[in-house]
């Protein structure tokens, strides 16, 4: 894989890169791209002066930016094809009549230039194997023959135009060496940048290499997975949360309850210590607090209430035990 010259993205000079990829070397710059940008502006400019440099086209014309390049670093289609007529290579419209008609297999071709909107990649054959030279991945990607038909259906499905690549490549040490030896990818490369985003989002993907099956590697989340991930990890933490309030609710809901109660209350024994007290219904008249209420207390709140439950019941005891007592006491008539 190191052999393989492989550009990677600055700024939007992909034209550049997908130029320089495909021919294996630092063939162009910006600056030579430019200048043949600006020599097809000026062809445009005395075709449409043949009309009269009075007319109103050719007037609308010199106000409009120029369509071949822009200050960004954009190349036009026009410029590409100029830039390889220098190698004698040709353009041919991948889905074409022209090409089509050829009944070409695509593993038979020699590269591929893709455009979208104005990103434009390359995916070359060197020696007996296809790689994908995206300058937004980190390395060259491997594509294997049984896929790269499939590789480019997808590409034309998502709105890609291919451009297939006639007439001989200049020579390079990566096709020397890829006749001889074949290379295997254990790893494909990610997007530039990937890592970053993944680091700064604090999420890494931790699967055991057992569990994915054969064949199968570790890949970066897309934003779909991401979010899924955090809801089900909010979710998580939110149904903890309830279940610790819920058991906390439980626990004060008990302690709060009355003791059993059998009869009047001046027969009822000593006040019970909280310990002691015995979870009931929750329906008795005295001292029991209804859900509701409880939900609204503070756990301050609650536990003046439970200690004055409890002071109340050992007041109502001491009277009970007081009134016995009363009751037992002789009296001086049944003395004499």
């Amino acid at each position: 894989m190191d052999a393989i010259f492989h550009e990677k993205q600055e700024g939007s000079l992909c034209a550049q890169h997908c130029l320089n990829n495909l021919l294996q070397g630092e063939y162009f710059t910006p600056v030579e791209l430019s200048s043949i940008a600006q020599q097809l502006d000026e062809e445009e400019r005395m075709r449409m002066a043949e009309g009269g440099v009075t007319s109103d086209e050719y007037r609308t014309f010199l106000q409009q930016p120029s369509g071949n390049m822009d200050d960004s670093g954009f190349f036009s289609i026009q410029v590409i094809s100029n830039a390889l007529g220098v190698w004698g290579l040709e353009l041919i419209l991948f889905n074409s009549r022209e090409y089509q008609g050829l009944m070409t297999n695509p593993i038979n071709e020699k590269a591929f230039i893709c455009n979208y909107k104005e990103h434009w990649f390359t995916v070359r054959k060197l020696g007996q194997q296809w790689f994908n030279l995206n300058s937004l991945l980190t390395g060259p990607e491997l594509i294997s023959d049984t896929y790269l038909a499939l590789f480019l259906a997808q590409l034309q499905q998502e709105g890609y135009s291919i451009f297939v690549i006639r007439g001989n490549l200049p020579e390079c040490d990566a096709e020397k060496i890829l006749k001889i030896v074949r290379v295997e990818q254990q790893q494909r490369p990610k997007l530039i940048g990937e890592d970053d985003a993944q680091t700064s989002s604090g999420l890494r993907v931790n699967l055991n290499p057992k569990d994915q099956g054969p064949g199968l590697e570790e890949r970066p989340l897309d934003s779909d997975e991401e979010q899924l991930r955090k809801a089900l990890a909010l979710s998580r933490q939110d149904m903890e949360v309830e279940d610790e309030e819920a058991d906390l609710r439980r626990a004060i809901q008990l302690s709060m309850q009355e003791p059993t109660i059998s009869g009047s209350t001046t027969s009822m024994p000593c006040a019970p210590k909280e310990s002691n007290v015995s979870a009931t219904s929750g329906t008795s008249s005295t001292g029991s607090i209804d859900g509701n209420q409880e939900n609204s207390l503070s756990a301050e709140e609650i536990r003046r209430k439970r200690q004055a439950y409890f002071d109340r019941q050992a007041q109502l005891n001491t009277q009970a035990a007081a009134a016995q007592q009363q009751d037992t006491k002789p009296t001086g008539s049944d003395g004499q």
